[in-house]
Parts: structure tokens; sequence; C-alpha cells
């Protein structure tokens, strides 16, 4: 008899190498990194922008605000069209009430108090966090802001927004 063929053994496909895993090391402990760092960046993003927006929002309406309030006050001071003043009543001594004066009859200035006071009208200033919205409530505070250092000229008043301005080569502060 002949020797029956022996089944040759078939070479297995070997899985994976056991080092295999430690040669990947780096690599699958930067991709994990990666993945946690992007999931945590996004969630901290979230919140400074969040935090950000809400600063840089207080700090333009404050500005706005301190316009409008500046707009009512000089709008006040205007001279009306009535020349009648209230009848002076007498007060005790005790809570005197100081009266700012009148502002100048102008025209100009009577215009650029009535521009001020639309521009940073509360009611028309928009809130909405579109791309247009914001430029519009930007450029309106910005003509705001020009507005109001051209009434502070006209009417011999300091800036008002607490920094001092120097005039280049005079040295006065404004």
């Amino acid at each position: 008899m002949s020797p029956s063929p022996q089944p040759q053994p078939q070479p297995q496909p070997q899985d994976e190498d056991p080092f295999d895993s430690l040669l990947n090391l780096e690599s699958n402990f930067y991709e994990e990194g990666y993945s946690q760092g992007m999931a945590d960046g996004v969630q901290a993003g979230r919140t400074e922008g969040r935090q950000l927006g809400l600063e840089k929002g207080y700090q333009k309406f404050f500005e706005a605000g301190r316009l409008y309030g500046r707009a009512i006050v000089w709008a006040n001071r205007l001279p009306s069209s009535s020349s009648s003043q209230p009848a002076s009543t007498s007060l005790p001594e005790q809570s005197q009430v100081k009266e700012l004066s009148r502002l100048p009859a102008n025209a100009r200035l009577h215009k650029n108090i009535t521009t001020l006071y639309a521009l940073v009208e509360t009611e028309s200033l928009s809130t909405e966090n579109t791309d247009e919205a914001v430029n519009d409530f930007d450029d309106r505070l910005k003509r705001g802001q020009g507005k109001a250092k051209m009434i502070e000229r006209a009417v011999g008043e300091k800036s008002g927004d607490g920094e001092k301005t120097e005039s280049g080569s005079k040295g006065v502060t404004v």
C-alpha cells in the first residue's frame, strides 16, 4: 500500500501580532485624546461663547442706555416753545432742588438731540441675533456716539463716557 497522503496542515492566518497593540499605542492614545478634546472643546466653546456674548451685549446696551438717558436730559433742557415758566413754589431749605440750565436756542442743536434720541431709542433697537440686526445696532450706536460728541461740544460739556480725551497740540482736556 502506498502511503496515504496526509493532509498538509493549512497555514492559518495570524490574526494579529500580539505586539501590534503596543506598536500602535501612540496613535490609539492620540485618537482617543483628540476625540475627547473635541467633545470638551465643543462644550467649552458654547459656554465661553455665551459668556462673551452676554458680556458684549451688556456693554453695548449699557452704552445705548447711557446715550438714551443723556438724550432725554438734553431734550428736556431745550428751550420750550412756550415762554411761560412754572411758578416757583416755596420749598423748605432742606430739600432744595437744583435745576439744570437751559440750552441755547439753536436749530442745529435741537436737530442733533432729536436725531440722537431717534438713534438710541430703546423700543426701536433690535435684540435679534442676526448679522443684519447686530450690524444695524452697531451702526446706530456709533452714529449715536458721534451725535453725542457733537452735542457735548455745542453745549460745552465734558465727555460723559468717563474717558478724558486730549486735544493733540493744545493739551486741553475735553
